[in-house]
């Protein structure tokens, strides 16, 4: 890659993307160029600008990108119900093609070269990022350094910076025992005594919720309101998309909301064990099953869930630019059209349970058919046995010419 004059590089201000910046530099010869995305992790981004500045970088963006990325990443997902072998709410996965877009739209407009990343040769992100990153814009060259260098520990990191003079914050402080990505769907926790999937996490760990024991005594109920399969308000007050998961993130955590553990296998092969907070995904799941229970036809149902995991899988595997997820996707958001209404449910010490649901216009629940008192709504019991006899049909067949064996 000699011919790289310019690079686009996904920058947090932390240690590894810093030591990243100066061997860009250093390594390529290259005018660096750095993009931080405010997808709401929690944590102030703006001092990257001073820290960027601090190392010569001329061209820095800085981006706030919540509300885009929960109305046109985490609620398209969640249309879907996706959730990976059978526990993870993808976290982490949804928020990469986001960061993926803006690094080559970036690179378009500064006339970058290459795009760079964080990522670490063991793990998803790669994968995610580069994925996104040919599928839209297939010229692009992509340098990643923990493929390339030998700075493969915290130890050498430091050193690196330290030689360089790269301003690192508490840098002969007490590492930290996890490796942690946070946004507003979700923060995850890896590495350090999580290795051991024996373990169980340290309780001081946790930042998003308090545990069940310490969560109230009393029920908090909430009212959430749907229109064509997405939440567009909470106890009657219309607010955006990424107010909604902050709010959820904020009242599902104060009960305990939305912890999980679990051991996953990764793209790249390996199993792992990471531990996350996802108080407002776990609400928006079971509140968005709630109201398809209701307005959703049940072979359109079935086949939504029968399409899910392949869906997760997708996303996770970082195919969102893919045309079988945007194909999947249109099939998705079409069935959404009727999933209007409300939902209401309460969280209690660390449980979401639904208490009831309702949709005046759009709801397939019919009363008079579904009662156990007289049946008024035209349904005849009496047409249920040849119902029966008929789908018993082949069963009865094969038990016949058992007994005749």
């Amino acid at each position: 890659m000699s011919d790289i004059k310019k690079v686009v590089l996904a920058y947090s201000g932390g240690l590894d993307t810093s030591v990243i910046l100066k061997w860009l530099v250093d390594q390529y010869q290259c005018e660096v160029v750095t993009f931080t995305a405010d997808i709401g992790q929690g944590e102030e981004v703006e001092p990257a600008r001073t820290k960027a500045q601090s190392l010569g970088i001329k061209d820095i963006f800085i981006e706030d990108l919540r509300e885009e990325f929960a109305r046109d990443y985490v609620f398209p997902m969640f249309r879907a119900n996706a959730i990976y072998e059978g526990e993870y709410l993808l976290g982490t996965s949804i928020a990469r093609p986001l960061i993926a877009k803006r690094l080559v739209e970036i690179a378009r407009e500064t006339g970058a070269d290459a795009i760079s990343h964080g990522a670490t040769g063991k793990g998803n992100d790669q994968v995610r990022f580069e994925l996104g990153a040919y599928a839209l814009s297939p010229d692009i060259k992509v340098i990643a350094p923990w493929r390339e260098w030998d700075l493969n520990s915290r130890k050498k990191l430091l050193q690196y910076a330290e030689k360089h003079q790269i301003p690192i914050e508490q840098k002969t402080g007490k590492k930290s025992p996890y490796s942690m990505d946070a946004n507003l769907l979700h923060i995850s926790y890896e590495g350090g005594e999580l290795e051991d999937p024996w373990c169980e996490p340290n309780t001081d760990m946790w930042r998003w919720t308090v545990t069940p024991e310490q969560a109230p005594d009393k029920a908090t109920y909430l009212e959430l309101t749907f229109c064509k399969g997405d939440i567009v308000a909470i106890d009657g007050k219309n607010i955006t998309p990424a107010t909604v998961m902050e709010e959820l993130n904020r009242i599902g955590g104060e009960n305990g909301i939305g912890r999980s553990d679990i051991v996953e296998n990764r793209y790249v092969g390996m199993k792992s064990r990471g531990c996350y907070e996802t108080p407002a995904g776990t609400i928006m799941l079971k509140a968005h099953r709630a109201i398809e229970s209701l307005t959703l036809d049940r072979e359109a149902a079935h086949l939504k869930d029968e399409l899910m995991p392949r869906y997760a899988a997708l996303v996770y595997n970082g195919y969102w630019w893919s045309p079988e997820r945007t194909m999947l996707q249109t099939m998705i958001d079409e069935s959404q059209a009727n999933v209007n209404g409300v939902v209401r449910v309460k969280l209690y010490k660390g449980n979401v349970t639904i208490v009831g649901r309702k949709s005046d216009a759009d709801s397939l629940f019919d009363e008079r058919i579904a009662t156990f008192e007289d049946d008024e709504g035209g349904y005849n019991q009496q047409d249920a046995e040849g119902f029966i006899k008929l789908n018993a049909l082949r069963l009865r067949i094969a038990a016949v010419r058992r007994k005749d064996k």
